[in-house]
C-alpha cells in the first residue's frame, strides 16, 4: 500500500459548521512564539513565513515615543 492511499476517505461538512482563516501574524507574536520554542527568530520566521503579516528582510520599526 501506498502511504498516499491510506489517507483517503470521505470528508463532509456539517451544515451548521462555521469555517474561518487565519489571520496574519505580526512580529511581536513569531517573537513571542519564538521565544516559548527555544529557537531563533530567523528561524521561527523562516517556519511561518506564509503567514506573517510583516517582510522578515526589512528593519523593525521603533516605537514612537
Amino acid at each position: 500500500m501506498f502511504p498516499t492511499a491510506a489517507v483517503s476517505g470521505f470528508y463532509f461538512s456539517h451544515p451548521r459548521a462555521h469555517y474561518f482563516g487565519v489571520g496574519k501574524i505580526d512580529r511581536d507574536q513569531v517573537a513571542s512564539y519564538a521565544q516559548r520554542k527555544g529557537m531563533e527568530l530567523g528561524e521561527a520566521e523562516r517556519w511561518l513565513a506564509p503567514i506573517l503579516g510583516y517582510d522578515p528582510d526589512a528593519a523593525p520599526e521603533a516605537d514612537a515615543a
